[in-house]
């Protein structure tokens, strides 16, 4: 156990962002090897033992679980950077909310160069209203974030929404069939694919805006909350306090989770139109709990284990978060398009489950080594710099 409790903390989170980005790519490759409009079509011809066993494994220990992590590490970040903006007397919120706008462009150059699947984009907007969420009450930031990860209208209100600005996601995949995507992925050029994906980001605009974004809004708060609360500098008491109550939460979300996948689904109540939306938004909130429940055992490890040392390798890479995220997209253009393998809806889930793996065991070592020269990822660094203003040293 390190000798500096302040190091320790620094170092947890990092091994928190590196956990975030091993199971980010997980889940995303899924996507990048076959468009979401196909997926059930694709995935259906995977049927032997062992795929179906990978396919089982990723609904319940990675689907659904770290974008909630990701959100919420996100949160906490920036509520770290914005106090520490609020207590200097050096800068300015433009500072801070020009910082968000460079994080925004970014997400949109990823959407447009590398894969239409990009949330930091979101992130940005989320937090260029830190400044004045931070202003809430404690209990009040703590409160929104419970509502609004459990407001059951939010599809009720997209769809008035959608019809007041004509508004349809179906029409801009329609010049698009499933055999033409696949065509375009892998035969067309960069431009046809870079079109292809603008057509489908526009076309994934509910899933983002409805489905993603009320949860990552609702992370982004419950860590504004943590920030706030400065929880991160006693988290190893935090951690054994809440220990049995974090134990009974996870039994009970996971009973419910594997009921919900292996059983309920065939039943007359699940078929119920009243009680669906019901189910599903539970589902949403165990695998919700199961994401944070990722970082309480990461936490119990590294501060009550002698097992803490085999968690480093995780700190690596997510001290470079943001350069391993978009590397992970770029990977992903250079296997499945045409300027890199085209081996777009040719991989099982078995397949790009060990590519995801080695890819992140690639990215441990790429990040140490990287680390080993300089301060900050070359993201991290270019976001400073165009956040300064001034090129800033990066060597050590």
């Amino acid at each position: 156990m390190p000798a500096h409790p302040e190091k320790k903390r620094i170092e947890i989170l990092d091994i928190y962002r590196g956990f975030a980005v091993l199971g980010i790519f997980v889940v995303n490759i899924e996507i990048m090897n076959c468009i979401f409009m196909n997926q059930d079509s694709f995935s259906s011809q995977w049927n032997s033992f062992i795929d179906i066993i990978v396919v089982k494994i990723l609904q319940l220990f990675f689907y659904s679980k770290f974008f909630p992590i990701f959100s919420f590490l996100f949160g906490l970040g920036i509520t770290f950077q914005a106090l520490k903006l609020i207590d200097s007397k050096g800068r300015s919120t433009a500072f801070f909310i020009r910082r968000m706008f460079v994080l925004f462009l970014l997400g949109v150059l990823h959407i447009f160069l590398l894969w239409p699947g990009d949330v930091i984009h979101l992130y940005a907007i989320l937090g260029m209203f830190t400044i004045l969420l931070l202003k809430l009450p404690d209990r009040l930031i703590l409160i929104s974030s419970l509502v609004i990860l459990i407001f059951p209208f939010y599809e009720v209100i997209a769809e008035f929404i959608f019809q007041i600005i004509d508004y349809d996601a179906e029409t801009y995949l329609n010049n698009y069939s499933s055999t033409s995507i696949v065509e375009t992925i892998r035969h067309g050029s960069y431009i046809e694919g870079m079109l292809l994906r603008i057509s489908e980001y526009k076309a994934n605009i509910p899933v983002l805006f409805v489905y993603l974004a009320p949860i990552a809004f609702s992370m982004f708060l419950l860590g504004m909350y943590f920030g706030k609360k400065k929880y991160i500098e006693h988290l190893k008491e935090l951690i054994l306090k809440i220990k049995n109550p974090t134990l009974y939460i996870l039994i009970i979300s996971n009973l419910y989770r594997i009921s919900f996948l292996f059983w309920l689904p065939h039943t007359e109540i699940y078929r119920n139109t009243h009680w669906r939306p019901l189910f599903l938004k539970l589902m949403v909130v165990s695998d919700l709990l199961m994401g944070l429940g990722y970082l309480w055992i990461l936490g119990y490890i590294w501060y009550y284990t002698k097992y803490s040392k085999t968690l480093n390798f995780f700190k690596y890479p997510g001290r470079m978060a943001l350069t391993n995220y978009i590397l992970q997209s770029l990977i992903g253009l250079l296997l499945f398009s045409s300027v890199g393998l085209s081996l777009y809806e040719t991989l099982s889930t078995l397949m790009t489950f060990s590519i995801a793996i080695l890819t992140f065991v690639f990215q441990v070592f790429f990040s140490k080594i990287w680390l080993n020269h300089f301060q900050f990822g070359p993201l991290e660094w270019l976001w400073r710099c165009i956040s300064y203003k001034k090129l800033l040293p990066i060597k050590r």
